[in-house]
């Protein structure tokens, strides 16, 4: 079954109503609210990394608070245990029974804040539960439920006291970004609402978790041609051929920007994806997923210079719209 027009349209209009809330909290950021969710529609994970004090816990609260289901947040910390975010099992002496103690990452939405500050065994306890949105602990397995969302922020890796994510740990985000500063406009209405410490508690949750899995499903029934499956295909083996690299885009990168292309057409109010929705996805997608050659990393090159290249050099279809 493919989205028909209508859907599209309610579509749209519901992902629209939801960045107006979330941008009620997080001024002057609609590219990087839209970004984020989209990555929660498509079922994926984001990571947030710039300077302290730029909002990335302000966006992640937002989204928590838009969203009417479970939310919790773990503060990472050097002394932070796997057990800390997963659960324990413990041994009840009245029920002489071992019970299972479900740790912080049983929501539909957690923040993961400053999460490379936490040890690597510690990020590790995250890989699971990323990629399968179940965590197993003493070799049961226990389901974290569906919509599950994981927004982690990070300070660049430079500052002290941090830890670099491992490759593995970045390809289970979906999407990569950064919010910056605001500009002057945004920044005089922050500070005019600076006796407001927390605007995220002032937000109402307007969309259940349950319509948040329908959207989701509703969004992978979006058309996506096979020259736009292609395309992506060519996109991810010219990351891997590149002189500059060690570690192109994965398939499970090629996968992430399927399912993000698929919201982002759907939230433009179109039943198809077309070459730009790739383009526009491009670098919030893949750049975190490339590891450069120390050589060429160290000479000036960015993940974000050789994306950009790419998009150039590897022609787009024709964009066409489906048969009816």
């Amino acid at each position: 079954m493919t989205m028909s027009p209508e859907q599209a349209t309610w579509f749209a209009g519901t992902f629209g109503r939801i960045v107006d809330n979330v941008g009620l909290a997080v001024l002057g950021k609609s590219q990087v609210v839209r970004l984020v969710i989209t990555a929660m529609l498509a079922e994926g994970h984001v990571l947030l990394e710039d300077a302290p004090g730029t909002g990335k816990t302000s966006l992640a609260k937002a989204l928590a608070a838009t969203v009417q289901g479970t939310n919790n947040r773990i503060q990472f910390t050097p002394d932070l245990l796997p057990s800390d975010v997963t659960g324990v099992t413990i041994y009840d002496q009245q029920s002489h029974k071992f019970e299972f103690h479900r740790g912080p990452i049983f929501a539909s939405i957690v923040l993961a804040d400053e999460i490379n500050r936490a040890s690597p065994k510690t990020q590790s306890a995250l890989l699971e539960v990323m990629e399968e949105s179940r965590i197993t602990v003493d070799g049961v397995g226990h389901e974290v439920g569906r919509p599950f969302m994981v927004i982690a922020t990070q300070n660049p890796i430079e500052q002290a006291g941090t830890y670099r994510l491992p490759e593995a740990q970045l390809d289970r985000f979906l999407i990569k970004t950064s919010i910056g500063y605001p500009d002057l406009a945004s920044t005089e209405l922050i500070l005019a609402g600076s006796a407001n410490r927390n605007p995220a508690a002032d937000l109402t949750a307007m969309i259940t978790t349950s319509a948040v899995a329908d959207m989701a499903d509703l969004a992978s029934t979006v058309h996506t041609d096979s020259a736009i499956l292609r395309y992506v295909a060519e996109l991810t083996q010219e990351t891997r051929l590149a002189s500059e690299t060690r570690v192109g885009v994965s398939v499970r990168g090629a996968l992430a920007m399927i399912r993000a292309a698929k919201v982002w057409a759907a939230a433009q109010g179109r039943t198809f994806v077309l070459p730009d929705d790739v383009k526009d996805l491009a670098a919030a997608v893949w750049t975190h997923r490339l590891v450069l050659d120390p050589e060429a990393e160290f000479s000036g090159m960015t993940a974000e210079k050789i994306i950009s290249r790419v998009l150039a050099d590897v022609a787009a279809p024709q964009s066409r719209q489906p048969a009816a």
